[in-house]
């Protein structure tokens, strides 16, 4: 076997690789070999068939299995031997149909070309440098009060009336929306229901309805506020053609002990310490992406590194299709968003080699520290992905375990948190008290970024 290098600039790789026919042969007569006892052929006793007639029946597809584990024993060996990992599979120029034929059949060497890029070499700047900022919020009474409100509000009972909407009333309706006359994506529902106060629809929309009763109709103005998440609308006036199908008025809930009871708690006091330590969770989870937030601007800004080009293609297509799904779900385009399709390339062309780079970052990191995911923390979040297809629990099991790459999409983001641990170990984090509406404004800030 002869393994020539004729490309090795910066990262990417290519072999010219030779195997001879008589190696090929080699490995085919001992394949065969192990095959006697367990062949069954008319006319031949067990363990007694000649390999030539082996060859003349299973020579071609066994020459084939052959090759296909010759092809990832030569990229193992050649990257070992070269002190290399490989960024994405090698990539491999197999002979044209006639030269292929030959060599299942044995009468010719087998020549292919084999190309790679290889992961480079990322050197860690210096994390005891970095600073970044740890959000402390701490629930206080009026959030607690409030989520106790929203609680007794949600538990409420609801009976049709015959008299107009009020707050605290819970509607369904029909609407058509239309901006300058015409439709738009996501404007019409023929069935929606909310409670009016709720903030459920846009501001302003809710409030309109406040004295509408059951097959009443009315064309409700709101306008699209400038931060809207669909740039075609931020800021644009609507139209909505409602009708009412239906009114129904809510019973009171006082927030008491029969509250608690309700929800599954002994008292008032045991439901108000529930619903701060619930609050005290979604905050310290919000504190946390914004820690993490800053910890992957620092690496980011610390680290210049060698990107693989395959490896930036790879993670710009995944990108790319969402980008692409998505609009057609909302039947929306580039222009319709505010920007070009060019634009857009050029923007998520950047979040791909960003997120490439942190990736190289974060595994250099991680590796250097020793950061491991224990088989145990792969099955728990094995687990926790079948409890989201409840009665399809055998069929999302069956597709990690016939898929090694989905399995990789469960152990990632554990390393990753792993390794974010680590790292708030290392660098200096300082403590900042802040209201809840600050670090909801620090999530707002960050939003859309990767």
């Amino acid at each position: 076997m002869q393994v020539t290098p004729t490309e090795t600039a910066g990262l990417k790789r290519s072999f010219k690789v030779v195997i001879p026919a008589g190696e090929l042969d080699d490995r085919l007569v001992q394949r065969l070999s192990s095959m006697k006892d367990d062949v069954r052929i008319r006319g031949f006793r067990p363990g007694k068939v000649p390999i030539s007639h082996l060859k003349r029946l299973f020579g071609r597809s066994t020459m084939a299995e052959i090759i296909n584990g010759m092809l990832t024993e030569v990229a193992q060996k050649t990257l070992s031997e070269r002190g290399e990992k490989a960024a994405m599979q090698p990539d491999y120029q197999l002979p044209e149909q006639a030269e292929t034929e030959k060599v299942l059949s044995g009468s010719a060497d087998l020549a292919y070309v084999m190309n790679y890029e290889v992961l480079p070499k990322v050197a860690i700047g210096d994390l005891k440098s970095v600073a970044i900022e740890r959000p402390v919020v701490t629930p206080t009474d009026q959030a607690i009060d409030a989520e106790l409100k929203r609680l007794a509000a949600e538990s409420r009972t609801f009976t049709a009336k015959d008299g107009p909407a009020a707050e605290g009333d819970r509607v369904t309706v029909s609407f058509v929306g239309t901006i300058d006359g015409k439709t738009f994506p996501g404007g019409s529902d023929d069935n929606a229901g909310f409670v009016i106060g709720s903030g459920t629809m846009l501001k302003g929309f809710e409030d309109q309805l406040i004295g509408l009763k059951a097959g009443d109709e009315k064309t409700v103005t709101v306008t699209f506020p400038d931060d809207y998440r669909s740039k075609a609308l931020a800021g644009k006036t609507a139209n909505f053609a409602v009708k009412v199908k239906g009114v129904a008025g809510g019973d009171e809930v006082a927030i008491d002990d029969q509250l608690a009871i309700r929800l599954g708690v002994e008292n008032l006091a045991s439901l108000r310490t529930t619903v701060a330590q619930q609050l005290q969770a979604q905050y310290d989870q919000a504190a946390r992406q914004r820690v993490k937030r800053q910890l992957l601007d620092r690496l980011d800004e610390m680290h210049r590194v060698d990107l693989p080009p395959g490896l930036v293609d790879q993670e710009f297509d995944a990108i790319w299709q969402q980008i692409n799904q998505q609009l057609a779900t909302a039947g929306s385009t580039f222009e319709q968003e505010d920007t070009t399709e060019e634009k857009a390339r050029a923007e998520y062309r950047n979040i791909s080699e960003r997120r490439v780079r942190l990736g190289l970052v974060m595994s250099e990191i991680g590796e250097s520290a020793a950061v491991t995911v224990t088989e145990e923390e792969v099955q728990r979040a094995l687990a926790a992905q079948m409890r989201q297809f409840p009665g399809r629990e055998q069929t999302v099991l069956d597709y990690y375990r016939n898929n090694p790459q989905a399995i990789a999409t469960l152990r990632a983001p554990i390393f990753e948190e792993k390794v974010v641990d680590h790292l708030l170990g290392v660098v200096k984090v300082t403590d900042k008290p802040m209201s809840k509406d600050e670090l909801d404004a620090f999530d707002r800030e960050d939003e859309g970024l990767v």
